[in-house]
């Protein structure tokens, strides 16, 4: 067999533009990010500490920052992934277990991570506006 016949029966590896992702591979992938938007989240709750412990100008001018929109962004985006990587977490802690392995429990579980981070969220944040 030659080699142009050969190469022309083997399939294509996929790639990107061809293979769409499962929503639990973007949840995955997603759980590595918010991970690390948690880590870069420590940062703030670091300068409230050191606010706090330096007094009331310092406290202030983080008061000043945090309430802003801006700030206020950071930190419905801060709660959003702490919501997001508790609930995949749990969901990844079962599969370390060797449960819930099954394409319809898998689909369940994406459903549940989604649903439980949304709802965690507006349940964070209407508690602390009421």
């Amino acid at each position: 067999m030659t080699q142009a016949a050969k190469s022309s029966a083997r399939p294509l590896s996929p790639h990107l533009q061809i293979y769409r992702l499962p929503l639990a591979a973007w949840l995955s992938i997603s759980h590595r990010a918010t991970g690390i938007g948690l880590t870069a989240g420590t940062l703030l709750l670091t300068w409230w500490l050191a606010a706090a412990a330096y007094g009331p100008d310092a406290y202030g001018v983080f008061s000043d920052f945090i309430s802003s929109p801006f700030g206020l962004l950071i930190l419905f985006g801060f709660s959003f992934a702490l919501f997001f990587h508790l609930c995949n977490g749990i969901r990844h802690l079962l599969w370390d277990a060797g449960k819930n392995f099954s394409i319809e429990a898998t689909k369940r579980s994406n459903a549940f991570v989604i649903a439980g981070t949304v709802v965690l969220t507006a349940i964070a944040w209407l508690i602390a506006y009421l």
